[in-house]
């Protein structure tokens, strides 16, 4: 049972590996991505009290590049979020603007690497230039940023692909201020990105094979246990005869057969001689002897298929091939 399921389980991963060769490969890769964010509601926190923040849904846009693993996959990324947010302190409620760019080194895992559809996931820490605003008041902070995503990513071939993905993402406290206000700045993104993959093989599509023409080929019938030649036979020779020397040089094969009538060994040497009476009829028509091979073919080789001993008239020939 066990080695059943074992060949079962291979049976389902085959295609799967063989689709996960032609859909991705180990390379380069850069890409653009673009979405929104939600920024969690925080509190301005400062010596003189606390002011509660209340964000507006912003937005996120960026790029990447990074090396693929096929299965890992590591990224160095830059991401522009801004947000806007209401602030409320004592029943006063002022505007204030927040947006950063994050630099991020991101490491990645592709599940079904290869595969159409690829879920992953992922996670990445760097650093996050953080720009805040309010009441006339700008600061700019330099802060470590850090985020987690999971999503899912659909190749469109070897050499393009698009994600959706979510992310938590977050900084240390960025400031506000000479006084020493600080915010926590978290939020979550759902992003969409395009990749282009660098140096990915292309299908080469292979040129169609030239139709070889069928070597020209007469068949020759004879009466039961005969090898003399009827007037028919002697015409299709002649055309046979004809038809080489339109070539002017070829290989022709006279192959002699017989019906199952008969035993064996009789039938071995009929079919010889019908292939050989054959041959003089060619020489007489200006085809050199040289030029012919002659085979015997017994009775082994019916053109109908009949039982032992049936007289089947198709089977009594001589097949003429010029090469």
């Amino acid at each position: 049972m066990k080695k059943m399921l074992a060949v079962a389980a291979a049976v389902v991963v085959l295609p799967i590996a063989a689709q996960a060769q032609t859909l991705q490969y180990p390379g380069f890769y850069a890409g653009i991505e673009g979405g929104g964010t939600y920024m969690f509601q925080t509190t301005l926190q400062n010596a003189a009290g606390a002011a509660n923040l209340y964000p507006n849904i912003g937005w996120a846009g960026g790029a990447m590049i990074g090396y693929d693993f096929v299965g890992p996959r590591f990224e160095v990324e830059g991401v522009y979020r801004y947000n806007s947010m209401t602030g409320n302190v004592a029943g006063l409620s002022y505007g204030q603007t927040k947006d950063d760019i994050g630099v991020l080194a991101n490491l990645l895992y592709d599940f079904n690497a290869g595969g159409t559809f690829v879920p992953y996931i992922g996670a990445g820490a760097g650093v996050a230039f953080v720009h805040s605003a309010a009441l006339g008041i700008a600061t700019d902070s330099t802060v470590f940023a850090y985020q987690g995503i999971i999503g899912v990513g659909y190749n469109i071939d070897s050499a393009w692909r698009v994600n959706l993905d979510g992310r938590y993402y977050g900084t240390s406290a960025p400031t506000l201020g000479t006084a020493g206000a600080t915010y926590q700045n978290n939020n979550i993104s759902a992003m969409l990105s395009l990749q282009y993959k660098f140096g990915a093989p292309t299908v080469a599509v292979a040129p169609p094979q030239p139709v070889q023409p069928a070597a020209p080929s007469f068949m020759v019938f004879f009466d039961w246990d005969r090898s003399n030649l009827s007037a028919q036979a002697v015409n299709t020779i002649k055309q046979a005869a004809a038809q080489y020397k339109t070539k002017g040089s070829a290989r022709v094969t006279a192959t002699g057969h017989t019906d199952k009538s008969g035993p064996d060994s009789y039938n071995m040497a009929l079919s010889l001689r019908r292939a050989n009476t054959v041959k003089d009829a060619l020489v007489r028509e200006g085809v050199p002897a040289t030029a012919i091979s002659v085979i015997g073919k017994g009775e082994s080789q019916p053109l109908v298929q009949t039982a032992d001993g049936v007289r089947e008239p198709q089977n009594r020939r001589v097949e003429i091939v010029i090469q």
